[in-house]
Formats: structure tokens, sequence, C-alpha cells
């Protein structure tokens, strides 16, 4: 209950508040960014009166050159230290920011980690890209010029508007004239912001994802000859994104000219009142001039307050952005695991699960006991792939539960959970590092003698021996730089290495030709001996030997049992079966069969046949 009262507080919280909760992170160096701010703007200030005063010495007829130098002096070191200040201040408040930014982009990172994978898989790359990146930068403006500048140079036209009150306080009043009338010329400016400024981030994003878009697809768009419309795609999105600010700066230019026009003459009420009151005898000459120079002060911490009200009004837009990934849904787990599992048995009770309000599974049950292999088959569609998710802990289930050896999955912590879980799917990522560095993903702290063994075991030590520089290779972007058997080989290695007692094969080898199938399923069978293994399959033969077969239809259980007892006992299975034999080539099935046979009958990984006829034989048969 606490948990859930902080995440709706959290959605609650206005962008300031998130903004100050950020910046408290690094609360002394805003601390003294802003004082050293103030102090910059009260030496900008200094001049000013010193100026009004060598007027009246002027006025008053004083000639002693002295007094003009020590007042001289006085200036020229008051904007030395208002520089120091400036440099120092901004220096504290970038250092700061910059930290802030890194933990803000960690936070998200960490989010992403915690919460179900359908958010992920729903919102675009692009996207988050545009957030993580583009977006958070632009808080930097926010939290490295705003709190300190925006904060001091409303300070100094408040000391200069108090003594120019002091002074006169009807010239006072007259050079707020023009300034009205800036600011509402501003809010002319300013109104709709919100509307136009969301519109530029929507296209924006837009644009974005379409670039990610025609760059990920490129293969397919220049298989198919689709580059035209395809580019075409992306030059309307750049075009609508380029209008979107067009239009706003047409519709802001004219006020925005005014507003910068009109703010700064306060001379234009100033000079004319105060000539008259001179002349009537009503104001000295001397604080006259004072006034003139006073007014000029005013309006400058202004201009640069008004200038930081464009980034004040974004952040609202940020900050939502930023906090909608931050305020998502987690998966329910504790920090610290509440009961050890007594063993690795998996069971499913009564377990639901949609997509966006669609019901996906309705009420899935399972009992799969420590250390056997179990396959699930079924229809395309019929959610066997979301089972192995779901047990994988990517997603919550919305009803029933999850237990791992007796313990309900939702009160292990996700590191100790991790430890445990495998998973292998049919798209197998690998990073834009080397390949060491990608298999060293299972378990970071693996020596590179740990990393070569387990290599040998999964079958790709040879190819990998063969790439330009070994293991150091880099494999670029998603593995691109290598051919989907051999990333599923690098994918198994990972597996291997971080040696976790159950192990998910969410049809793993799905797009494997047979001649990699064979050497796959030889380093699959090294991966799960002695484990508990879940293999999700769509060719029938390579799972006829598991201890337990599940039949998934539509989202439920339709039969369990042996690949024997199925065939008896459930048509489904049965229909399955025979279309797979009426297409399946005999030579080849004889290969894999043979494999699978020592991987699931025998459970020897380390078997003479299964070697001979994954590394040597299976050519001699094509």
């Amino acid at each position: 209950m606490k948990k859930e009262g902080k995440k709706a507080e959290d959605k609650q919280k206005s962008p300031v508040s998130w903004v100050l909760a950020w910046a408290g992170q690094k609360k002394s160096a805003y601390v003294w960014s802003v004082v050293l701010a103030v102090l910059n703007v009260i030496f900008k200030i200094l001049p000013y009166f010193i100026i009004a005063d060598v007027v009246r010495l002027i006025i008053d007829g004083d000639k002693e050159l002295q007094a003009y130098i020590v007042r001289a002096a006085f200036i020229a070191g008051a904007f030395i230290l208002a520089e120091i200040c400036h440099s120092v201040s901004t220096a504290c408040s970038h250092k700061a920011t910059f930290t802030v930014l890194a933990n803000i982009r960690k936070s998200c990172c960490d989010k992403l980690a915690r919460v179900p994978l359908g958010y992920v898989k729903d919102t675009p790359s692009g996207s988050f890209k545009n957030i993580m990146v583009e977006r958070i930068d632009s808080i930097e403006t926010t939290l490295a010029h705003v709190v300190p500048e925006f904060t001091s140079n409303l300070l100094a036209p408040v000391i200069v508007l108090i003594y120019f009150f002091i002074v006169d306080w009807r010239l006072a009043l007259f050079s707020f004239i023009p300034m009205v009338v800036g600011i509402l010329t501003y809010m002319g400016m300013m109104a709709d912001f919100q509307t136009n400024y969301n519109l530029t981030v929507e296209k924006t994003k837009a644009l974005n994802d379409a670039a990610v878009e025609y760059i990920d697809g490129i293969e397919v768009i220049k298989a198919f000859g689709r580059t035209e419309s395809s580019y075409a795609k992306f030059t309307k999105a750049a075009r609508e994104s380029a209008d979107s600010f067009i239009n706003w700066m047409r519709k802001c230019s004219f006020f925005q000219a005014a507003m910068f026009v009109i703010t700064p003459y306060t001379l234009i009420t100033v000079l004319p009142v105060g000539a008259h009151f001179v002349a009537n005898g009503s104001l000295a000459v001397s604080d006259f001039v004072v006034c003139i120079i006073l007014s000029l002060g005013i309006v400058g911490p202004l201009l640069s307050v008004a200038s930081y009200t464009d980034d004040l009004g974004k952040l609202s837009t940020v900050i939502g952005e930023v906090t909608g990934i931050l305020t998502q849904p987690e998966l329910v787990r504790p920090e610290h695991t509440k009961a050890e599992p007594r063993d690795n048995s998996i069971k499913l009770t009564n377990v639901t699960f949609g997509y966006h309000n669609k019901e996906i599974l309705h009420g899935v049950s399972m009992d799969i006991k420590a250390g056997t292999v179990n396959a699930i088959v079924g229809p395309s569609g019929s959610g066997k792939s979301t089972v192995a998710k779901l047990i994988a802990s990517l997603w919550d289930v919305n009803g029933g539960s999850i237990e791992i050896g007796g313990v309900d999955v939702k009160d292990i912590a996700l590191t100790d959970f991790n430890s445990r879980i495998a998973y292998v799917a049919q798209d197998n990522y690998l990073f834009n590092a080397t390949v060491k560095g990608n298999i060293r993903q299972g378990r970071p702290d693996a020596t590179d003698e740990e990393v070569f063994e387990v290599a040998k075991k999964s079958g790709c030590y040879e190819f990998i021996m063969q790439l330009e520089n070994g293991f150091d290779t880099v494999v670029g972007g998603a593995g691109g730089h290598l051919s989907g058997g051999e990333r599923q080989r690098i994918s198994i290695a990972r597996a291997m290495l971080k040696d976790a007692p159950i192990v998910i094969l969410d049809e793993a080898t799905a797009y494997t030709d047979p001649e990699n199938e064979a050497i796959l399923q030889s380093s699959i069978a090294k991966l799960v001996a002695g484990k508990t293994l879940i293999v999700i399959a769509h060719r029938l033969s390579t799972i006829k030997d598991a201890d337990q077969i599940f039949v998934i239809n539509e989202g439920n259980v339709e039969a369990y049992g042996t690949h024997e007892e199925l065939l008896e006992n459930c048509s489904l299975y049965r229909d399955m079966w025979n279309a797979h034999i009426s297409v399946k080539d005999s030579a080849d099935d004889a290969v894999v069969e043979s494999v699978n046979e020592s991987i699931y009958k025998t459970g020897k990984s380390e078997s003479t046949d299964t070697k001979y006829i994954a590394e040597n034989k299976y050519g001699e048969v094509r």
C-alpha cells in the first residue's frame, strides 16, 4: 500500500517539483551557484550606483580627480568580480547538472529493466532515444542556467526599483509603462505555447521514429525495392517537423519583436516626465540623471528572465515525457527475496494474461518438475511464447500465479530470480561490442579462459577464431556482422556461461538451417544437462522425446503428456504431428532426431553419436 501511495504521489508531482527533487541531489552545488549568481548581479548593479554618485559629483562641481579615479577603480573591480562570480557559478551549476542528468538517464534505464516488456515493445525505440538523449539534454538549460540565473536576475530589478522609488517614486511608476506593454506583448507570444510546443514534440518524435524505422528496415527496403516510398515517408515526417516549427515561429515573430522594441525603452516615459518635473522644480537635476541611469538598469535582467521562460514553458512537456517512463508500473517484486525456493520446479496456476485489454491466456495451469525436459507446442498465435515470457518474468500475470520451487515469483527479488533463469529467444540480440563482451553478458566476472571454454562447448569457437580479430571482433549493431546461425550460437554460449538451473528456449533455433541446427542442438545438449528445461518448439520432431509436452490452443492448455500419450488422446497434436511428418525431409530429420535423442532421451551431452552427427556426418547426408 505504501508503494502504491508513493506511485500516486509521484504522478501528482508538478514539473517544478520534479526539477527541485532532481536538483536536490546536488543541493550544495546549486546553493553555491545561486549565491555566486546573486553576487554577480550585485556587482553588476553596483556600477549604476557609482555612476549616479559620479553624476552628483559633476553636478555639484567637484573637480577632485582622485575621487573620480577611485570610483572608476570600483567600477572596474565590480565588473571583474561579477565576471569571476558568473564563471564560478556557471561551473558549479554545470558540473552539478551533468551529474543530475546522468542520474536521470540511469533512473530511466533502471526503470526500463523493471517494467513489463509490453511497455517497451509498444513504444518505438526512436521515442526512447529521443527522450533519454535529446529531451533530457534540454533539461540542462533549466538546471544549469535557470536555477541560478533566473533567481539572481529577478533580484537585480527589485533592488534597482527599491532605490528608484527612494529617489523619486513618481518616475519609478512611469518607468513601469513600457514594461507593462512589453509584458502584454509577451503574453500574446506565449498564447497557445503549450499546444504549439506539444505539436513540435509530436512531429519531432514522428521524425525520429521514421528515421529509426528507415535505418533498421534498410535491408527489407532494398530487397523489395521500397526505397522511394520509405524515403518519402521519412521526408514527409521531416517536412511536417520543420513546418510545425516554422508556423510556430511565424505566430510568435510579431509579438517577440514588439516586446524587444518596447520593453527596453523606459526612457520613453522617464525622459519627458522627468524633464517636466525638473522644469517645475519638483525634481533635482542630479536625481533626474540618477533616475535615467536606474531606468536603464531595470530592463536588462528582466529580459534575461524572459529569455528563460521559453525553457520553463517547454519544461512541462519534457518532464512529462521523462516521468512518463519513471512512473510506469513495475513488475511486482520485493527488494529482498521473502522465501528461498526449495528446488527448480515451476508451477503455473490458473494464469491469465492479456495485451491492451485483450486476454491472451485464459487460466493456464502447468506443473513442471525440477530437472525435466518440457515442451510447449501449439498453433501460431496460441500463446505459447507468452507463457515462456511470463515464466521468464518479462511480464507479470494478470491473474493466477507462477511459482518457482513452491515460492511465488512475486516474492522473489529480480536479481535472485534472474540468477535462476537463462532465457534464449528466437531473436537473439547481440550488442555492438566484441564477441567476448557479448558472451560475457552471461556472467560479467567470467575469465577469458571460461569464455573460451564455453565457446568451445557451444560450437562457436572455430568460427570465432576465423573472424578478423577473433574474440575481439566487434559484431556490429544487433550482431549485424554475423550470420543468424552465428548469432544464435553466441547466444547459446552466453546462456551456457550464465549456468542457470532453469533454461527457457523460446524457438531458439527457429530460423536456423538444418546444418546449423544440428550444431546448435549439440550445444543445447551441453547447456541443459541436469537442468529444468522448457522448449517452445515449431519442429515437433525436436521435442518428441521430452518428458512432458503441453499443447496450447487459443490461450488454454488443451492437453499434456508424452508424445505417445498425446498422439493417442489429443486430436490437435495428432494433426500437427501428421502435418509435420508429411512435409519433413527424411534425411534432414534423421540428423536432427538423432541429435535430439541424445539431448532429450539419454541426456548425455558429450555423446559420441551426437558429436559425430552434428560435426561430421551431416555434410555426407546432404
